[in-house]
C-alpha cells in the first residue's frame, strides 16, 4: 500500500473549490495566531475504494495550521480537509495512516491533530435517522459514531470533538442551471421578495476595501442583535487584503445592498476555483420591508454564475427545520434560495499525548460552558 507524505510551500498548494484548503485561507489564519503547513499526500486508491486497484494512486494537497495552546504544547488542525474522500467505512483506517504519517512532520509537542471533515455525514444517508417529515434527527452520540469511524483501525484513537469549528451543515445551489431553472426553484416568498427589491430601487454594488467602515458597522449591529461574537475590522480587512485576484486563486468581493445612498446589507461573497461562498452577512435592522437582503443574494448568485461557478454554498445553516434551533431563522432565509441540505462529517481528533489531549479537552468544556 502507497501511503506518503512530503511537505509543500501553502503558496503551490493546488487550486481547489474548497475555500479553508486554499493559500488564501493560510494568509488569513497566519493572521489570527495559527502557522499555516502545507503537504503532497499520495496515496493508494484501494485505502479509498475497495474496487480500486492497488497500484493506482492519488495525489492532492492538505493545508494544515498549527495553533500553540502554552509555550510547550501545539496542536494541528486541519480546516475542511482531507478533500480526498474514502469510502465511509474506510474513512477510519485512512486518517488513522494520515495522522502516523503526519506526525514526525508536525513539532514534537503536538498533543493532537484535529481534522474538520467535510466529508458527508455517514448517518445522512440512513433512512432511520430522518423523521417523517424527511427532517435529518443528526447523527448518533460520539460513542456510536466512534465505534464505527475507528471499525478497521488499529489504534481506535479517533474521537469526536466535543463541538465544530467550521459549518457542519449547508446548502449547495447547482450555478450550471439557468436563472430561470434557479429561480423556479426557490420558494415563492423569495422570488417574490427578490422582485419586491428591485421595485423598491434597491441597488447592489461591489465595494472595495475604502469602505471596510460601512461593512463593520453593519455586521456589529447584526452581530449584537442574535448574540454573536464579534470579530473586529482588522479581520476582515485581512480578507479583503490577503486574496489573490485571479480565477486560479480567491477573489473576495464585498457586495452591499443601498437604498437611496442608505446601506441595508452587506455580505463577503468568495470565489474559488468553481465555487462561490456566502461566507459572512450582515444587515441593517431598519427598512426590512425593502427586503433589501433578498435583492444582495440573488446578485450574489448572479456575480458567481457570471464568474463561472458551478456551485454556492450558502455556508453554515441549521440541520433540519426544527423550530427550536438557534439558525432556525437562517434556514429558512437560506432555504428559500432553493438548494440541497449537506451534513458534514465535523471535526475528529486523533491524539499524540493523551494526557495532555484530556486535559486539552476539559479546557475547551470549560470555554464553552
Amino acid at each position: 500500500m502507497i501511503f506518503s507524505l512530503a511537505k509543500k510551500d501553502v503558496e503551490e498548494l493546488k487550486t481547489t473549490n474548497i475555500l479553508p484548503q486554499t493559500p488564501f485561507w493560510g494568509r488569513v489564519k497566519s493572521k489570527q495566531g495559527f502557522t499555516p503547513t502545507g503537504f503532497e499526500l499520495t496515496v493508494s486508491r484501494n485505502l479509498l475504494d475497495n474496487n480500486a486497484k492497488r497500484h493506482e494512486k492519488k495525489e492532492d494537497d492538505i493545508l494544515v495550521l498549527i495553533k500553540y495552546i502554552d509555550n510547550n504544547s501545539c496542536y494541528a488542525y486541519v480546516p475542511y480537509g482531507p478533500k480526498i474522500e474514502p469510502e465511509f467505512e474506510n474513512q477510519g483506517v485512512f486518517l488513522e495512516h494520515l495522522s502516523e504519517t503526519i506526525k514526525s512532520q508536525l513539532p514534537a509537542n503536538c498533543v493532537f491533530i484535529r481534522y474538520d471533515l467535510m466529508w458527508q455525514n455517514q448517518w445522512s444517508k440512513e433512512v432511520e435517522y430522518f423523521d417523517t417529515s424527511g427532517n435529518w434527527k443528526g447523527a448518533p452520540e460520539n460513542k456510536v459514531q466512534e465505534y464505527r469511524v475507528n471499525f478497521k483501525t488499529e489504534n481506535w484513537n479517533l474521537k469526536k470533538s466535543m463541538g465544530d469549528i467550521l459549518p457542519k451543515n449547508t446548502l449547495f445551489l447547482d450555478l450550471s442551471l439557468s436563472e430561470k431553472d434557479l429561480l423556479s426553484n426557490m420558494r415563492y416568498n423569495t422570488r417574490y421578495n427578490i422582485r419586491k427589491a428591485l421595485r423598491n430601487g434597491i441597488q447592489v454594488k461591489e465595494y472595495g476595501i475604502e469602505h471596510i467602515n460601512q461593512w463593520y458597522k453593519l455586521y456589529q449591529e447584526t452581530a449584537i442583535r442574535h448574540n454573536m461574537p464579534i470579530q473586529d475590522e482588522e479581520y476582515f480587512s485581512n480578507i479583503l487584503k490577503n486574496q489573490d485576484n485571479s480565477k486560479n486563486g480567491v477573489t473576495i468581493k464585498m457586495l452591499i445592498a443601498d437604498f437611496k445612498g442608505t446601506f441595508l446589507s452587506s455580505m463577503f461573497l468568495v470565489l474559488a476555483n468553481k465555487r462561490a461562498t456566502y461566507l459572512y452577512g450582515a444587515s441593517s435592522p431598519t427598512k426590512k420591508e425593502l427586503m433589501a437582503s433578498y435583492a444582495l443574494q440573488w446578485e450574489s448568485i448572479r456575480i458567481s454564475k457570471e464568474w463561472g461557478c458551478t456551485e454556492y454554498d450558502m455556508f453554515g445553516t441549521a440541520p433540519n427545520q426544527n423550530q427550536n434551533h438557534p439558525l432556525h431563522g437562517v434556514h429558512v432565509y437560506k432555504k428559500g434560495f432553493g438548494g440541497n441540505l449537506y451534513h458534514r462529517m465535523g471535526c475528529w481528533d486523533y491524539p499524540f499525548n493523551q494526557q495532555k489531549y484530556d486535559i486539552f479537552k476539559i479546557h475547551e468544556i470549560n470555554q464553552n460552558s
